[in-house]
């Protein structure tokens, strides 16, 4: 095969296991392609490390990628680090071809970067067996990434919104505060409780209650930037982190919030009532970071929040030389640094 050629199967390959071997040993090349056709394997060759990397961008279904070590781009990581991404290193296999196996390629099988060394020397037998243990192995791998990430998710997330809970959200929130120390940037807490939300929690029942709070949650999320953050931190109490956001921006969101969010009515299914049309109301708080202890600034959005809520509902309210006059008190009373 021509230097640099990528074989047509990787473009007409619909089922099956799939083998993308990578070496510049034409000879190699040829006899892993036949043993791999024996087993039933669908192979596509790449002679060098940029025709690889063209292949590994059109690959959209799992495989098993080889990798020969004499290929430049393997000694130099190259290939390797292209192929770091989580959605190509979920569905791919990942061995290196090696004359020997040096204490380099051990770490890199330690770390999870390969997931098999098979020696240059392997016959077919050899191959069978690697082929299937790393196939096998990998798929087991997955499955406990898969597992770790849904443990993560519950633990971090509130179990009736899917939003963070609020030992989560401040740890958040102590993140954002070092950016913001770090890099002088602007963040703004806001705090949000739904207005007389026990009554309706009382006269839809518990599951109708949940409901509106996950239509709530849904709703306030799609407003709101990939990297904004929203927590639920009570009963109907919501915390929104917004980073790169100053007071002015985080009061227009309020009033989006407001309009958007809470302009149009909730339709809730209840066993007892059957379904049944909601209007609600929210009240905000807000109050800027300027990289103070998040402590701090969480206790000042809800001071705003409680003004907010005394004024009716419905309400907005920033935190002002009141609120912080307050906070200033209770951090006194608390032994809390401002």
């Amino acid at each position: 095969m021509p230097q640099g050629c990528v074989s047509s199967s990787l473009e007409i390959a619909n089922s099956g296991s799939f083998v993308l071997l990578v070496s510049p040993d034409a000879l190699l090349a040829l006899d892993l392609e036949r043993i791999f056709v024996l087993f039933g394997y669908r192979v596509a060759t790449a002679a060098d490390g940029g025709s690889a990397l063209s292949a590994l961008q059109r690959l959209d279904e799992a495989a098993v990628i080889l990798l020969d070590e004499r290929v430049d781009w393997v000694a130099s990581g190259r290939l390797l680090a292209a192929m770091d991404s989580p959605g190509l290193r979920k569905r791919c296999a990942i061995a290196l071809i090696a004359e020997e196996v040096s204490d380099e390629w051990i770490a890199r099988l330690r770390e999870g970067v390969l997931d098999d060394i098979v020696p240059r020397s392997a016959d077919a037998a050899a191959w069978r067996m690697h082929l299937s243990s790393m196939q096998r192995g990998h798929r087991l791998l997955m499955e406990l990434e898969e597992l770790r990430a849904a443990s993560l998710l519950e633990v971090q997330h509130d179990r009736v919104t899917g939003v963070f809970h609020r030992e989560a959200m401040l740890k958040l929130l102590f993140r954002e505060t070092d950016r913001v120390q770090r890099l002088s940037g602007s963040l703004c807490v806001m705090a949000m409780d739904i207005d007389d939300f026990g009554h309706w929690n009382g006269e839809l029942g518990r599951d109708g209650g949940d409901a509106l709070l996950r239509e709530v949650s849904a709703r306030v999320g799609r407003l709101l930037r990939s990297y904004d953050l929203l927590g639920r931190c009570g009963a109907e109490a919501f915390l929104l982190a917004l980073p790169g956001c100053g007071t002015a921006n985080a009061w227009l969101l309020a009033e989006r919030l407001r309009m958007e969010v809470f302009g149009e009515p909730f339709g809730v299914a209840t066993a007892c009532r059957g379904a049944v049309s909601v209007q609600l109301t929210a009240s905000f708080g807000i109050a800027a970071s300027g990289g103070r202890s998040p402590v701090v600034v969480v206790r000042e959005a809800r001071l705003a929040l409680e003004q907010a809520r005394s004024a009716g509902p419905d309400s907005i309210r920033c935190a002002d030389s009141e609120s912080r006059a307050r906070l200033a008190e209770f951090c006194f009373e608390e032994g809390v640094l401002v």
